[in-house]
């Protein structure tokens, strides 16, 4: 087993470890866009079903999302993580043998969604926690960018790698996680060496009140970090969706050129997470300009693209520069999230940064699927989402002033006093 690594340096092998878990996560909703409309066609369902795939991974994701942080807070993250993608490769196996073997498998697909969800809620945004406990500081930012950028690049390849397994048989992407479940969950059983805990673990009651607390604190600036990632994978699967219905309903795009279409304003946010994650370091008030700007950048292109909804290359285009603002947005938000409370409360916050991030991405597809009748309409309410949204984050996300100025040094301060109270009281 890799040997524990100082916090002030990356390690190559157990940040690779920890960017596979996001990387393959996202490959549950990103990889099966692509091939819904055939998935329509193959077992005879409607768009609203086919979105359904999309909505029930992630509902149940964002629901169990913050008992898993618990649990990884309570007792161990990797003992949260490594069970987590066993889960969510076996519901892969339970959907790919129902579109194999039955004649109606719509049901049965969708109970394994399902428990690719429950075993999502345990990946990803405890995977975060767990790079939050490992480094600190400028190490931590860009950790987390690599992470988020991990993120970016399984949907930039999801929906090319969904197109071309498709090639085989339509459902030969389900088969597909377990395979690749169980490569992350050994990579990080083996390479990732979780700081040991200190002090006593907290009952759920001692840890929902610590949670209120620090909600009390940050409360307004966490909730609007939360809106705005939550709004920005919201519009993207979205538009993912509504570009994949467009391509093979009005212009007839094969599989495999669909999935490198859509690939395009992911390649954009992926590449833009990696160079943010990079520059921003320790920086708030950097921070704070990006997100807003990212907002901005969001929401901008999806206003103009309301008057070229039947122009397909300048919709792209300008989806392409939304991609860009994605990009901006979640690094930032992740380092401010993850750096924001002590870590005893670290797995719980990102946990239900993670739940909210899914719930985004759950609500996309059907709500992009209702409107896709009146794209004009649409594009201008998103535009119009995410300007909110830069809006919430210029007043309320304040450096310095107890709204997303965190200083890490602080808080390890505080938390190396409660440990020495502890001790104390340990001794009376």
């Amino acid at each position: 087993m890799a040997a524990k690594q100082p916090k002030s340096k990356i390690h190559l092998l157990p940040l690779f470890a920890l960017a596979t878990v996001p990387l393959i996560m996202v490959l549950g909703n990103s990889m099966l866009i692509p091939i819904l409309p055939q998935m329509q066609e193959e077992i005879g369902i409607s768009k609203f079903q086919a979105s359904l795939v999309i909505t029930l991974f992630s509902v149940p994701a964002g629901i169990i999302i913050p008992l898993a942080g618990f649990l990884s807070d309570h007792f161990n993250r990797k003992v949260v993580i490594v069970p987590s993608l066993l889960l969510y490769g076996a519901g892969g196996v339970v959907a790919g043998v129902a579109a194999w073997l039955m004649d109606s498998p719509y049901g049965v697909i969708m109970t394994g969604r399902v428990l690719q969800g429950l075993g999502a809620a345990g990946t990803a945004p405890i995977a975060m926690a767990l790079a939050g406990d490992i480094w600190s500081g400028a190490s931590r930012s860009k950790a987390l960018g690599i992470i988020e950028a991990s993120n970016g690049l399984g949907k930039v390849l999801s929906p090319i790698l969904g197109s071309l397994i498709a090639l085989l048989f339509w459902y030969a992407a389900f088969f597909a996680f377990p395979i690749i479940c169980i490569a992350a969950a050994a990579l990080v059983y083996f390479f990732v060496k979780e700081p040991k805990k200190s002090g006593q673990k907290q009952s759920l009651k001692q840890y929902v009140s610590a949670l209120k607390k620090t909600f009390k604190a940050q409360g307004k600036w966490l909730l609007t970090a939360y809106l705005a990632g939550s709004v920005a994978l919201f519009i993207l699967f979205g538009v993912l969706f509504y570009i994949s219905q467009i391509l093979e309903e009005k212009y007839k795009v094969a599989d495999l050129m669909r999935g490198l279409i859509l690939s395009l304003p992911l390649l954009a946010m992926c590449s833009t997470s990696l160079i943010t994650g990079a520059k921003i370091k320790k920086n708030m008030k950097l921070m704070k300009v990006l997100i807003v700007a990212g907002l901005g950048m969001i929401g901008a292109p999806l206003a103009i693209a309301a008057f070229f909804a039947n122009n397909p290359y300048v919709s792209l285009g300008l989806l392409v520069v939304s991609g860009v603002g994605t990009g901006l947005v979640l690094p930032c938000l992740n380092t401010l999230i993850t750096s924001a409370v002590q870590k005893e409360e670290r797995g719980a916050v990102t946990s239900l940064y993670g739940s909210v991030r899914f719930l985004g991405v759950a609500a996309g597809p059907p709500i992009f699927g209702a409107l896709m009748s009146t794209p004009k309409l649409m594009f201008l309410i998103m535009a119009g989402l995410a300007a909110f949204c830069g809006v919430l984050a210029y007043f309320l996300i304040q450096p310095g002033k107890g709204g997303g100025g965190t200083n890490p040094e602080r808080y390890q301060k505080i938390e190396h006093e409660r440990k020495l109270l502890t001790r104390m009281k340990a001794r009376a």
